[in-house]
C-alpha cells in the first residue's frame, strides 16, 4: 500500500503528489476527508468549479453546527481527486463521516488541559523552526519543503518530521491530555477500515494510494487493527447534510481563524503557477513587482528600480539562511525596506493584497446545492444582481416606483422586487445586503444598499434552509417564530413592517392581530412610540410596495394617541432612562409632522406643553419639550427669555439647569442661534455660579455643546462677543484657538468630577 503524506494547502505537496500518482498509476485513490461526502467527489472534479471552494456539513436540527473543508486550486486533496477522476480510478474519502464529527463537536467541552495541549502542539512546530535557525515554522516549511524539487527528499523529509512530531505528542498525551490524540486514533482506525475494505474488494494494495495529512502516515502504517463493525456502530451521529459552497482567500487565510489555512493563499497560488511552469526562481520578482504596482496605483513611490533592489535584498536575506530562494518573510522584509523605507504601516496593505488576495470561488448551477442556495442563485439571476456576487462591496440605489419606460412588468418593478429580496435576506440574517440609512430629506421611494458576498453569506444561506426551501418560505417561517412569543408591542409593529417589506401577506395579517391585542394593555411610552413609528414609516410608503395599508391607519391613530397620553408619566425618570424617552419624543414629533392629517397632533402638543412647563419632571426632557414649543411657535420670545431665566436661576441646582439647557439645545440649533435673549440669560447664569456649581454646570454644558457643528460653535462665539462687547470676530477667533496644556488638564478633571447627592 502506498501512503503519501501532505500538508493541506501546499502547492509543493500537490506537485510532488501528482508526479507520484503518475509514477504509481493507482486504480484507487483514497483521501483524508469525510466518508459521507463521497457523492460530492464528481462535483469537486467538475471542470466548471472554480476554487477556492469548501465542503460544508451542517446539522439539520437547531442549534446549527457546521464543519468546513476548504480547497484551493493547489490543495493536494483536490489535485488527487482530479487526477483520479481523469484517469478513471476509484476515488473515495476515508475519514470519519461528518455526522460523527459534528456530534463530537457538539459534545466536546472546552477545558484548560486541552488549551495547554494545543499550545504545546503548536509550540513543537516553532521549536523545530528555531532549531533550524528560522524565526517561525512557516519560513522553515517554505524553505525546506515548498522549495524542495526532489520528490524523494520531500516525501521522506516530511514523513520523518511528522513521525518525530507524533512521538513528542504521544509523550505529552501520556502525561495529561488524552482527548485530542485519542480522537486522532479513532480517525485513523476508521481510515484503516476503509483502506482494508478497498483491498478486500479486489484492488491490489500496490495499486492503492492513500493521501493524508503527514501526521497520520505513521498511524496508517502501524500494524494496528481497523475499526470493527461494532465500534463503527457505536460512533455518535448527528443528522447532517452536506453541500459545496464558494470560498474566499480572505477566509482561507489563517489570519481569519481557519486553523489549517495558510498565511498567504494568493501568494501560494502564485507559487503553484510558478511550480507548474518550472519558474519557481521567478516567484520573488513576481511577488515584489505586484507589491510595487499596488503601491504605485495608490500614489506611493515604488519604482521598478526599487523592485529590482527588493529582489536583490530578499535573495541576500535568503542566502544568509542558506536558502535556495527567498521565503515569504524575506519578501516582506524587502518590501518594508525598499518600498516602505523601514515603515511597515506604509506597505502593510500592499503586503496583505499580494499575500491574501481577493479571490472568491464559484460553482456552476445545480452543483451540490440546497434548495435555498438554488433559490438564491435564481433570484440573483432574475433580479440581475449576479455582478454583485463579489467580495468587493458595491452600493446600489433603488427606486421603488414603477418604471414606465420599459416594456415588461417584471422590468418595471425590478427595483421593488430587489427591495423585497433584500428585506427577506435581512429577516434571515443573510448579510449579503446591508441597508444604508438615508436622510429624511430623501424621497420615501428610494432605498440604498451595500452588497457584498462572502463565505459567511454562503453559510447563512445554508442555515436558512432549515426554515424553508425558498427565501420567501424561510422568511415567513422566521417571522412566524418571532411572532409566536411576541409580548412587545414595538416588536409586533416591527414584524408588520418586515412582513410588508418582504411581501408576506399571511404574516402581515397575523402580526396585525397580535398588535391589536397588545395595544389594549399598552402602557409603555417608549414601546408604544416605536410601534407607531414603524407603522408611520409603512404608511408613508403609500402603495409603493403594492400592499394594502389601509388597516394600519386606525391602529396608528390609536398608538399615537396612547403614546401622547403616556408622555408625562414616562418623563418622571432619571437621566439614564431619559435617553430612550428623548429618542421616543423625537420619533413622536416626526410622526406628527409626517402624518399630521392622520394623527391627533393637538393632543400630542398639549402633552408636550405640560412637560415643557412642569418643574417636577426630568429637566432634560422638559428642555426638549420647550424646544418643540419654540419650533411650532407655541412659545414666544418673551416666554423663552423668562423660561431660560427661571430654569437657570441661582436657586436651581447647577446640574438641573444645565441638563435643561442640554435638552433645549438638542433640537433645531440654528433656530436657537437667532434667539439672543436666550444666550444673554445663559451668560448671566454662568457668571453667577460659584466654583463648585460651575464645575457641575460645565459637565453638562460641555456635553450639550459637544454636539454642535464647528460653524455653529463659531456663530455662538460671535454672538457672545457681541454680548460681552469684545467684538464678534475677535471673540470667535480666541474661542476657536487650540487649548493650552493647562486648559486641557482642567477639562480632563471634569471626567473625574464626582457629584455629591
Amino acid at each position: 500500500m502506498n501512503i503519501f503524506g501532505v500538508r493541506h494547502l501546499s502547492p509543493g505537496a500537490s506537485q510532488h503528489l501528482i508526479r507520484y500518482l503518475d509514477e504509481i498509476k493507482p486504480k484507487c485513490v483514497l483521501i483524508e476527508g469525510p466518508s459521507d461526502a463521497n457523492d460530492l467527489i464528481p462535483h469537486l472534479a467538475d471542470k466548471r468549479v472554480k476554487p477556492p471552494i469548501a465542503l460544508l456539513a451542517y446539522t439539520t436540527e437547531m442549534p446549527v453546527e457546521t464543519v468546513l473543508y476548504p480547497f484551493a486550486e493547489y490543495s493536494p486533496e483536490l489535485q488527487a481527486i482530479r487526477w483520479g477522476v481523469q484517469h478513471k480510478a476509484t476515488v473515495r474519502f476515508i475519514d470519519l463521516p461528518c455526522s460523527t464529527i459534528l456530534k463530537v463537536k457538539q459534545k466536546k467541552e472546552k477545558n484548560e488541559a486541552a488549551d495547554e495541549f494545543y499550545a504545546f502542539h503548536n509550540g513543537l512546530y516553532d521549536r523545530i523552526a528555531k532549531q533550524d535557525g528560522e524565526d517561525d515554522y512557516e519560513s522553515y516549511w517554505e524553505r525546506n519543503f515548498e522549495h524542495q524539487t526532489n520528490d524523494h527528499s520531500f516525501r521522506e523529509g516530511l514523513e520523518l518530521q511528522s513521525a518525530q512530531m507524533r512521538e513528542m505528542v504521544v509523550e505529552k498525551e501520556a502525561e495529561a491530555v488524552p482527548y485530542d490524540f485519542s480522537y486522532n486514533l479513532v480517525r485513523e482506525a476508521h481510515m484503516r477500515r476503509e483502506i482494508q475494505n478497498v483491498i478486500a474488494s479486489g484492488i491490489p494494495k500496490e495499486k492503492v494510494v492513500v493521501v493524508c495529512g503527514a501526521y497520520h502516515v505513521t498511524g496508517l502504517r502501524q500494524d494496528l487493527p481497523p475499526m470493527s463493525d461494532n465500534e463503527l456502530n457505536k460512533l455518535p451521529k448527528a443528522s447532517t447534510k452536506l453541500t459545496l459552497m464558494p470560498y474566499s482567500y480572505l477566509r482561507l487565510s489563517s489570519r481569519t481563524g481557519y486553523g489549517a489555512g495558510n498565511l498567504a493563499p494568493y501568494y501560494y497560488e502564485l507559487m503553484w503557477e510558478a511550480i507548474r511552469n518550472n519558474r519557481l526562481n521567478e516567484l520573488p520578482a513576481v511577488y515584489l513587482s505586484m507589491a510595487g504596482q499596488f503601491l504605485r496605483k495608490r500614489g506611493y513611490n515604488a519604482s521598478p528600480a526599487s523592485a529590482i533592489e527588493a529582489v536583490r535584498l530578499a535573495t541576500a536575506l535568503s542566502s544568509l539562511r542558506e536558502g535556495a530562494l527567498p521565503v515569504l518573510k524575506d519578501l516582506h522584509d524587502a518590501v518594508v525596506t525598499c518600498f516602505g523605507g523601514g515603515d511597515l504601516a506604509t506597505v502593510a496593505e500592499a503586503i496583505n493584497w499580494v499575500d491574501i488576495g481577493t479571490a472568491i470561488g464559484s460553482l456552476p448551477e445545480g452543483v451540490s446545492q440546497t434548495p435555498v442556495q438554488e433559490n438564491m442563485n435564481q433570484e440573483l439571476k432574475r433580479l440581475k444582481l449576479t455582478d454583485y456576487k463579489t467580495t468587493v462591496a458595491k452600493e446600489i440605489e433603488l427606486d421603488l416606483r414603477e418604471n414606465l419606460q420599459v416594456k415588461t412588468k417584471e422590468a418595471a418593478f425590478i427595483d421593488l422586487h430587489r427591495s423585497t429580496f433584500f428585506h427577506r435576506l435581512q429577516v434571515l440574517n443573510i448579510h449579503f445586503a446591508e441597508p444604508i440609512n438615508v436622510s429624511q430629506s430623501d424621497a420615501s421611494y428610494k432605498e440604498k444598499w451595500t452588497l457584498r458576498w462572502s463565505p459567511e453569506v454562503e453559510i447563512e444561506i445554508v442555515e436558512a434552509n432549515l426554515k424553508g426551501e425558498t427565501l420567501e418560505i424561510a422568511a415567513a417561517y422566521a417571522l412566524k417564530e418571532k411572532l409566536t412569543d411576541c409580548a412587545d408591542i414595538s416588536l409586533a409593529a416591527a414584524i408588520i413592517r418586515q412582513a410588508c417589506e418582504c411581501q408576506l401577506t399571511h404574516i402581515f395579517e397575523n402580526a396585525l392581530s397580535a398588535l391589536q391585542a397588545l395595544l389594549v394593555d399598552s402602557n409603555n411610552f417608549k414601546e408604544t412610540t416605536h410601534a407607531a413609528h414603524e407603522l408611520s414609516i409603512l404608511i408613508q410608503y403609500g402603495d409603493l410596495r403594492q400592499f394594502n395599508l389601509e388597516p394600519l391607519v386606525p391602529i396608528l391613530q390609536q398608538l399615537f394617541l396612547r403614546a401622547s397620553l403616556l408622555l408625562v408619566d414616562a418623563s418622571t425618570c432619571d437621566d439614564k432612562a431619559a435617553t430612550a424617552i428623548a429618542e421616543a419624543i423625537h420619533q413622536m414629533e416626526l410622526i406628527s409632522q409626517q402624518q399630521y392629517e392622520t394623527v391627533d397632533t393637538e393632543s400630542w402638543q398639549k402633552e408636550v406643553q405640560t412637560l415643557a412647563w412642569r418643574d417636577d419632571l426630568n429637566t432634560k426632557l422638559s428642555g426638549i419639550a420647550f424646544s418643540i414649543l419654540l419650533e411650532h411657535n407655541l412659545a414666544t420670545e418673551d416666554d423663552c427669555a423668562r423660561e431660560v431665566s427661571r430654569r437657570l436661576s441661582p436657586g436651581v441646582p447647577a446640574d438641573l439647569g444645565a441638563g435643561w439647557f442640554e435638552g433645549l439645545s438638542g433640537r433645531n440649533r440654528y433656530a436657537l442661534l437667532s434667539r439672543v435673549p436666550l444666550w444673554r440669560e445663559l451668560d448671566k447664569y454662568v457668571e453667577q455660579l460659584d466654583d463648585d456649581e460651575f464645575f457641575r454646570s460645565v459637565v453638562f454644558l460641555r456635553r450639550a455643546f459637544g454636539e454642535f457643528e464647528p460653524n455653529q460653535k463659531n456663530s455662538i462665539a460671535e454672538l457672545l462677543g457681541d454680548i460681552w462687547g469684545t467684538g464678534a470676530e475677535a471673540t470667535a477667533e480666541i474661542l476657536q484657538e487650540e487649548l493650552t496644556e493647562k486648559e486641557t488638564e482642567k477639562l480632563n478633571e471634569l471626567n473625574d468630577f464626582e457629584f455629591e447627592f
